[in-house]
């Protein structure tokens, strides 16, 4: 490479650091957030702005590795089994979102006679789709990824990126319709459009399942973080490219490596490895979706461009509010995600490039369907803070609240909710000394007003374990109210502990055999004790003597035990016939006295 090109490689590179560096922090100190600095970066050195930067061809593509490596690490915080248990929000309320959504709009671009019907179908339904990169964004910086709203977000998002298969295949049928209606060779329905991803996916699950976690274990053997990072971006490469030849979002294959990946003992090692990329890189798409705004277009149209991206957000925010109220979301939830999710997708952009070279559309109009789309995306942020200050009784940041201390010799009570409370009791009543965490300032508050001292903090992070004094922990008591939660801080704490005692409240018998595998030394399911408790009364009260009762107790406890081992083994389905195996009754004595 010449001096010059290097040299004007380096300028734009130090341009689009720059342009971050002054951006983010101004924009973070006034609590506007991280993306819409980015954006304001992008405005500001683009082609549009002060001309620092030009758009260049690549620079688009380039950035849209930010949300691949994104969407990977999404991945490998779920499980594939924690996907199946998702399925009915994923495929109930995001595809009523999307057929919804569009729909509505298509019938209004018909109605307005903006553009003709097959054109509007596929602008319809191209703009129901959301900005995964900044929803998933929005949620992680918030910390509310793991939320009701959060979770049913996230389910949204993932059949909208599943939905790319079916609507990037019917532009080319839908195109052939508007220009040739009735014609012989209008085309029909396309298999191999359908077969080809349908088969990588496949391909993909059986190699992740049987290769991936053999493949990270022979580079981990060597000993080398470089190759160790380098074989962690070459899969999130290759299942990108394998996908995207399928015909698929990008996006969608590096989530499914991710989650392929999630049960890896490698997990950690690579979201570690993978952070700083995907940080740089998600950033570098945002400033490129700023240098999209053309100011002078927006200018000239500007009722139509505000106009469209008023509505746009409206809509969609309705529906997803009316929809989400449906499927019985609560009012504060269900504002939320509609907020989240009201703005058009980084997708829209694809299919409008596509749409134009199927003739679908006009030039004119992907422009200003193309600004619609960026400027709702610029302004998701706002509205994402109007709906939290909006929701009925604003949460409690929990500012003025301690943070856990180190200690030694002591117990840690982690979550100070229902069970903690009196775990936290009877401890402390037997003189031993005990650090509770919780991360709702409500309990703490309400704690404090009986005498409890509680700490401020998540307990599913193991740098607030370690600093509340887990390395010197008689004991940590997993009590907190998130399955997810008890599950992540047993998985970090046996690893960064492994002669710690854990002891981890389970909430219900799928969440027991969950659980067990992570290394929590004594698992308690939540209502077991109560429910066996209420038995054990109703039993006394019927006439049945202490000895019976302890005897089935004692019998229904063996029965309980084998069939939870069954089903760890062989499935939910596993043991089924132990539940109703009558109890064997005990003798009596003969009677015969001395």
């Amino acid at each position: 490479m010449s001096a010059g090109g290097e040299s004007d490689f380096l300028i734009q590179a130090a341009t689009y650091l720059g342009a971050a560096v002054i951006a983010v922090p101004i924009f973070n100190r006034f609590k506007l957030g991280s993306i819409l600095g980015y954006l304001a970066a992008g405005v500001a050195v683009g082609p549009f702005g002060f001309k620092l930067l030009h758009q260049q061809e690549g620079v688009f593509d380039i950035a849209e590795l930010g949300v691949v490596l994104f969407l990977f690490v999404i991945g490998l915080e779920l499980s594939l089994s924690r996907l199946w248990s998702m399925r009915h929000q994923i495929f109930g309320l995001g595809a009523a979102q999307v057929a919804t959504t569009g729909a509505l709009i298509a019938g209004l671009f018909i109605i307005a006679d903006v553009m003709p019907a097959p054109a509007a179908v596929i602008a319809g339904l191209s703009l129901a789709f959301s900005s995964t990169a900044f929803a998933l964004q929005l949620l992680k910086d918030r910390g509310e990824l793991n939320t009701n709203y959060g979770k049913q977000s996230f389910s949204i998002l993932l059949f909208q990126d599943l939905a790319v298969i079916p609507l990037l295949a019917a532009i080319p049928f839908i195109a052939s319709i508007g220009i040739a209606a009735g014609a012989a060779g209008a085309g029909g329905f396309q298999w191999m459009a359908v077969a080809k991803p349908v088969g990588v996916l496949v391909a993909l699950v059986v190699i992740g399942r049987f290769g991936l976690d053999r493949a990270f274990r022979i580079v981990a053997s060597s000993g080398s973080r470089e190759a160790f990072a380098a074989a962690a971006l070459l899969v999130v490469a290759l299942t990108a490219l394998a996908v995207s030849w399928a015909g698929l979002s990008m996006a969608l294959g590096a989530f499914l490596a991710g989650a392929l990946l999630a049960e890896s003992s490698y997990r950690h090692q690579i979201e570690t490895d993978i952070e700083p990329f995907r940080g740089l890189l998600l950033g570098l798409f945002f400033i490129s979706i700023g240098m999209r705004l053309d100011l002078a277009v927006i200018a000239a149209s500007w009722w139509i461009v505000v106009g469209g991206a008023v509505g746009l957000v409206a809509i969609k925010a309705t529906l997803l509010y009316g929809l989400a109220r449906a499927a019985k979301s609560g009012h504060n939830d269900a504002l939320k995600t509609a907020a989240v999710l009201s703005q058009g997708g980084e997708f829209a952009f694809v299919v409008i490039s596509l749409g134009v070279e199927a003739l679908l559309f006009t030039n004119g109009a992907a422009t200003m369907l193309s600004a619609i789309v960026t400027i709702s995306m610029a302004s998701t942020p706002l509205l994402v803070m109007a709906a939290h200050r909006a929701a009925r009784g604003a949460a409690d940041s929990g500012e003025d609240l301690e943070g856990p201390q180190g200690g030694s010799d002591h117990v840690i009570v982690a979550g100070f909710g229902r069970v903690g409370q009196i775990v936290s009791q009877v401890l402390r009543n037997s003189g031993v000394s005990v650090t509770a965490i919780d991360r709702t300032p409500a309990h703490i508050r309400n704690a404090e007003r009986f005498g409890f001292k509680v700490y401020f903090g998540d307990a599913s992070r193991l740098d607030v374990l370690m600093t509340a004094g887990a390395m010197d922990a008689r004991a940590v008591m997993l009590c907190m109210d998130d399955v997810q939660s008890v599950n992540h801080a047993t998985e970090v704490l046996r690893a960064a502990v492994p002669n710690l005692t854990i002891i981890a409240i389970a909430h219900d018998r799928a969440h027991e055999i969950d659980l067990a595998p992570l290394g929590a030394d004594v698992i308690i399911r939540e209502t077991l004790e109560s429910s066996v408790l209420m038995a054990r009364e109703a039993l006394e009260r019927m006439g049945h003597d202490e000895d019976a009762i302890d005897d089935y107790v004692g019998q229904f406890r063996k029965i309980d035990r084998e069939r939870l081992l069954a089903q760890r083994d062989y499935g939910p389905e596993a043991g089924k016939e132990l539940l109703h195996q009558p109890f064997v009754r005990p003798e009596k004595p003969s009677g015969d006295g001395v």
